[in-house]
């Protein structure tokens, strides 16, 4: 049994912001790197349009590789953010409180990545905006509204700006904070984004309103959005593509790679940031109970997808399956895909010790994001090398040192985002921490108050 100190309100506003007020030199350095990271891969791009898409590994048969991968697995990301703070604030979940403008923040960047990559695979940026939006009022040439790229934009964009306003009417009262404690131009600054607030009555009750409405109304969107990706192959005529449960499969496994996400990124600021006071063992452990659940749901997906394959047998998706579960690399790589994403993390989670190490948890939620990544390349690659009736139309793909640049500089372009994001706003919400706190000193057994939140181990 061991007691977490009570900390005041002083207390918690100078240890969330002490990165927003000052500026520390590792910082300065691990955003200089990152920057590093983003520059040459935007180098790579310049030199990918400039040359065509001919430098990539993209060719006939397969049109759809790392890029495409990528962009459904940053759309996963982004679904950590309406789980961890929608869903766990409907429910009155606790233990969500120092997680949950991270998991938002991370979504926001997530998706703004994977807009990035549709863009990037066309090689012709500007060929997408010709396309999908309206172009020639005069002469009334639409975009084919039954066309997923229609949809895809149309449904990110939706999301983007509802989860954009998810964390900006959360932000206002830690904006606030920062505004009295600033001079000069960044008083200025934050006393306009914090649209007058003071905390008054009647600016928290509707704060705490346009809270619970944002959580609510952002729900069927969380849905939709990677059900939407998922059509993006149900609709299609590729083997093993065209099935019905893509769409329950791919939400799931989006909440399985988020979570995991959100696991990793609390386990990093906890150390960068000095945040021992504020991210326990508890809630890591919270989080890693939740992921079982989550976890064992995509696995009975997962499952569904193979066994109606092996119902229907269908010759050329059994061609596909064959070729993902028994022929080199896509055997070796479906192997660890299968084991990253569930075999070795899931029975760890099942001990206490295991889900409350941060060591122990760092490693497997990065074990489960890099199997969720190799399933999204599994599903996508296999099927176009076999989607043709003739053998003579097979061929494979490998990815270009191009590709490989652009899928490092997406990560590293999260992270730098998420880094600016923190010089400027706290990661953790004051107010909520504020409010926890405040449950904490009224903890009461009989008639006496516990100064300190006791947790039994």
């Amino acid at each position: 049994m061991y007691y977490r100190r009570t900390l005041t309100d002083a207390q918690i506003n100078r240890e969330l912001l002490d990165v927003v007020l000052r500026t520390p030199m590792w910082w300065v350095i691990i955003v200089s790197i990152l920057g590093l990271i983003v520059a040459g891969a935007a180098s790579a791009f310049g030199f990918m349009m400039n040359q065509g898409l001919g430098v990539t590994g993209l060719q006939q048969p397969i049109f759809w590789g790392f890029f495409i991968t990528n962009f459904i697995f940053w759309v996963g990301i982004s679904h950590a953010g309406v789980m961890i703070s929608a869903i766990l604030r409907l429910s009155q979940a606790e233990w969500r409180r120092p997680m949950v403008r991270a998991a938002e923040t991370m979504t926001v960047f997530a998706l703004m990545t994977s807009l990035l990559q549709p863009l990037i695979h066309a090689g012709r940026p500007w060929r997408i905006f010709y396309w999908v939006f309206p172009y020639d009022w005069a002469r009334g040439i639409w975009p084919d509204v039954r066309s997923p790229l229609v949809w895809d934009p149309t449904a990110i964009i939706t999301y983007l700006t509802s989860s954009t306003l998810f964390v900006y009417t959360a932000l206002i009262p830690d904006l606030a904070i920062i505004r009295d404690r600033s001079t000069g131009w960044r008083r200025t600054v934050y006393g306009i984004l914090a649209l007058g607030w003071h905390g008054n009555p009647r600016q928290w009750k509707l704060q705490g309103i346009a809270g619970i409405l944002l959580s609510a109304l952002i729900l069927p969107v969380f849905v939709s959005v990677h059900s939407i990706v998922s059509w993006d192959f149900g609709v299609s005529l590729v083997p093993s593509w065209h099935v019905t449960v893509f769409a329950p499969y791919f939400v799931i496994g989006a909440v399985h790679s988020g979570v995991s996400a959100v696991v990793t990124l609390m386990i990093l600021m906890r150390k960068l940031y000095k945040l021992e006071n504020f991210i326990w063992e508890e809630h890591i452990d919270a989080v890693a109970r939740l992921l079982i659940v989550v976890a064992t749901a995509w696995l009975f997906f997962f499952w569904l997808d193979l066994v109606f394959a092996l119902w229907l047998r269908e010759e050329q998706e059994m061609t596909v399956w064959h070729l993902r579960l028994f022929e080199p690399p896509w055997s070796w790589l479906f192997l660890v895909f299968i084991v990253f994403s569930y075999i070795i993390p899931v029975p760890l989670w099942m001990f206490r010790r295991v889900r409350r190490s941060f060591t122990w948890m760092l490693w497997t939620s990065l074990m489960v994001n890099v199997g969720m990544f190799l399933e999204r390349l599994i599903i996508i690659v296999p099927a176009l090398m076999r989607k043709g009736p003739w053998t003579f139309t097979y061929d494979t793909y490998r990815p270009s040192a191009v590709e490989v640049t652009l899928i490092v500089g997406s990560i590293a372009l999260v992270v730098l985002l998420l880094m600016l994001f923190s010089k400027f706003f706290p990661l953790i919400p004051i107010w909520e921490e504020k409010e926890g706190q405040k449950l904490i000193d009224d903890v009461r057994v009989g008639d006496r108050v516990i100064p300190a939140l006791v947790k039994e181990h």
